[in-house]
């Protein structure tokens, strides 16, 4: 946030121009939900139910509003997604999301496992006592490429775009632990907004969405693991594929990705970090470690006493070694970029192939859906804690060169199969390839704030 000094003589006769300024450069705000209230997830009734404030309450934690066309129309090239949890009677760390569905004209509701839905953007709320300030946390999600969903005039023909607000909490430990909340079963409130600086854009023609996977909430049984039939492939292993079907060719493609790692029992996969190794068509096209950021920048929002965060501030090694993501923070948004896709059947497969799943608890909830454009480029994304790191992979007579401006953490070479094949702490000067076989190489440069960059190399 911006601290501005008293305003003196001097700049006082600049106010004017400071004026106009800021009408050019504030933002558009359309408001979707506004201070929602969410209830105990695992009760049967359905709470507000009966409000006519044009929300569909599916359940106490699923909510849905159906987007108009002036709504759809106010989109523009430039979008970015603002939600907000404010404090009630649920003082854990919860995972929440933002969905859209696409529900056929005219219908008046939709029961949510029966239609094509795909998730825009996931977060962990922090450990709140709504008796302390600060009462809620904001998160941020920011997509350009999104804005084309809402624009594509074929879906649009077609469909009537539900937003959901997706939030499963319960009250018990709060009732009673936080002074007020005994009794209740209200959990948090919940505020979604779009703004944008762009004036409104036209519908689109070449644009293409393909759903590939939705993540199943907490009272639906089990997302990617290595323990049940649907979790994975093969009992035994963590791999899961998905199929997917592309209806036309188009020129440019990104599957856009989104996991986090659950498994709060002793040894759990919250608090290990595991290889996460992306395939598409059988090639290796992504490899990531969740987390690797500091954690501290958000406590100040967990107001309520936690294991996590302790009495203490934690330095940057601590938070590296062990953090998947931060109760207060959104999970990153990943995304492959495919270049040209043709039309037909594609899968994508993921392996974590360390994961344990101690005395088979938690999973890796995903979900994903596939981009594309017949005709020109996809705008380039902007994730939040996910972002490319200023670092150019360069190859050059056999040798691995880092350039750019950011610093380098780790680098780490992959082979097609994801076998680690080379690994080094801050890399200095070039890297001999002298010795890796004939293949397909995926280089990963990790910044000290948890950036990367990627390098599809054949030798």
């Amino acid at each position: 946030m911006k601290r501005f000094l008293p305003i003196t003589f001097a700049a006082a006769s600049l106010m004017s121009v400071m004026a106009v300024q800021a009408q050019e450069t504030s933002p558009r705000v359309l408001t979707i939900f506004d201070e929602v209230k969410f209830y105990d997830g695992y009760n049967g009734t359905v709470f507000d139910a009966d409000l006519d404030d044009g929300i569909i309450r599916h359940a106490n934690h699923l909510y849905a509003v159906r987007l108009t066309d002036e709504q759809l129309d106010w989109m523009s090239d430039d979008l970015r997604m603002c939600v907000e949890i404010g404090a009630l009677c649920d003082n854990y760390d919860r995972i929440g999301n933002i969905n859209l569905a696409f529900v056929p004209k005219g219908a008046e509701s939709y029961v949510p496992e029966e239609v094509e839905r795909i998730e825009l953007g996931r977060f962990i709320t922090p450990f709140m006592n709504k008796n302390k300030k600060p009462k809620s946390v904001p998160y941020e999600f920011s997509n350009d490429a999104t804005a084309l969903i809402f624009r594509d005039s074929h879906l649009r023909a077609e469909y009537d775009y539900y937003l959901e607000f997706e939030l499963f909490g319960v009250p018990y430990a709060a009732n009673q632990q936080i002074i007020g909340c005994a009794n209740r079963n209200d959990v948090f409130k919940g505020t979604l907004r779009f703004e944008s600086t762009g004036e409104p854009a036209p519908q689109v023609e070449n644009h293409v969405l393909v759903p590939i996977v939705m993540k199943r909430p907490e009272s639906k049984g089990h997302n990617l693991n290595n323990y049940s039939e649907a979790g994975t492939d093969t009992i035994g292993t963590c791999t899961k594929t998905y199929h997917f079907e592309m209806p036309k060719d188009v020129q440019d493609a990104r599957i856009t990705l989104i996991t986090s790692n659950h498994g709060a029992n002793a040894g759990g996969e919250e608090y290990v970090r595991r290889k996460h190794l992306i395939y598409v068509d059988g090639e290796l096209e992504l490899v990531y470690t969740p987390g690797g950021v500091s954690c501290e920048p958000y406590r100040q929002y967990n107001t309520q006493g936690n294991g996590i965060y302790g009495n203490r501030p934690q330095s940057d090694s601590f938070w590296e070694s062990w953090s998947n993501w931060c109760p207060g923070a959104a999970i990153p948004i990943r995304e492959v970029n495919l270049s040209g896709l043709s039309a037909g059947e594609h899968s994508v497969m993921i392996r974590v192939p360390d994961a344990e799943f101690v005395d088979q608890q938690g999973d890796f909830p995903v979900s994903m859906y596939v981009q594309g454009l017949t005709e020109g480029a996809l705008p380039a994304g902007v994730f939040g804690l996910f972002s490319e790191a200023d670092v150019q992979l360069r190859i050059s007579d056999g040798m691995l060169y880092v350039e750019g401006n950011d610093n380098v953490a780790e680098l780490e070479i992959y082979d097609a199969g994801g076998r680690l094949c080379y690994g080094t702490l801050r890399p200095a000067g070039g890297i001999s390839l002298a010795g890796f076989g004939a293949g397909v190489y995926i280089a990963v440069a990790t910044t000290p704030d948890g950036r990367v960059t990627f390098r599809k190399f054949s030798r």
